[in-house]
């Protein structure tokens, strides 16, 4: 394993990353909550991007993996600034982002804020919104009153330890909603979903389907497919879904 090179960001964050060079559009992978970019659907679409010749840059948000910070300083706007960093300092002309999970979110907030700079979308259990509709929806009174009181609260995972759920994580989340709004993705768009997913439901992906706009958006569910989508023939659909966007650009 190569060591990554660093970015400063102009929020004076450090960004761990991997950049490889080849034709464009850059694939550009945008990891899930807590996870990095060392993991198998990163290494993978960067192995697969070589063989195609084909540009690529996965990277560490601020609190993950290699970069600099904790993950409990972080929040949503933090991450989306290291996205924008990373993507308009490392990359020039079009890209596809390809999001899993939160990175899904993060693939949106870069969409809706440079249209200009994508050339086709691919997300992966996407999970927009999740801390104001997956989190703070489904607390308690108590809990809700633990994290005003103490600024933050401990939530099992089926993937890892408990996150630490922070007041400043769900706060700036409000800030970041992508759900609201009219959300114009003017590219070819295709979402992955599992249906064995327990951190992202079924019913996350048809919402994202049916809010955002695009001229070519389509939806595909792979039944007994876990939040992982990291098996060899999950790891092919993610490779044809990057081909398809790849194909509409064209």
């Amino acid at each position: 394993m190569s060591d990554p090179q660093y970015l400063e960001t102009p929020q004076g964050r450090r960004i761990a990353y991997h950049l490889t060079a080849g034709d464009g559009p850059c694939v550009v992978f945008l990891g899930g909550l807590k996870s990095d970019m060392e993991g198998t659907k990163a290494v993978h679409l960067e192995a697969w991007c070589a063989t195609q010749g084909r540009a690529f840059l996965r990277f560490d948000y601020s609190g993950h993996g290699q970069s600099s910070g904790t993950f409990e300083d972080g929040c949503i706007g933090d991450w989306a600034e290291d996205t924008a960093a990373a993507i308009t300092t490392l990359t020039t002309g079009k890209v596809i982002p390809v999001g899993s999970s939160m990175g899904g979110w993060q693939s949106l907030l870069f969409c809706r804020a440079h249209p200009e700079r994508v050339a086709g979308l691919v997300t992966i259990a996407a999970a927009p919104d999740f801390t104001e509709d997956g989190y703070w929806a489904s607390f308690t009174e108590d809990q809700k009153a633990t994290l005003e009181r103490e600024g933050q609260i401990a939530m099992p995972s089926d993937y890892m330890e408990p996150y630490i759920i922070t007041k400043r994580l769900v706060d700036d989340g409000r800030n970041q909603l992508v759900l609201r709004d009219p959300l114009p993705l003017p590219f070819a768009v295709r979402c992955l979903q599992g249906t064995a997913d327990s951190a992202v439901s079924t019913e996350t992906a048809v919402r994202l389907l049916n809010h955002a706009e695009s001229p070519d958006m389509r939806l595909l569910l792979v039944k007994d497919a876990d939040h992982r989508f990291s098996d060899g023939p999950c790891l092919g659909l993610i490779e044809q879904a990057v081909t398809d966007v790849i194909a509409a650009a064209s």
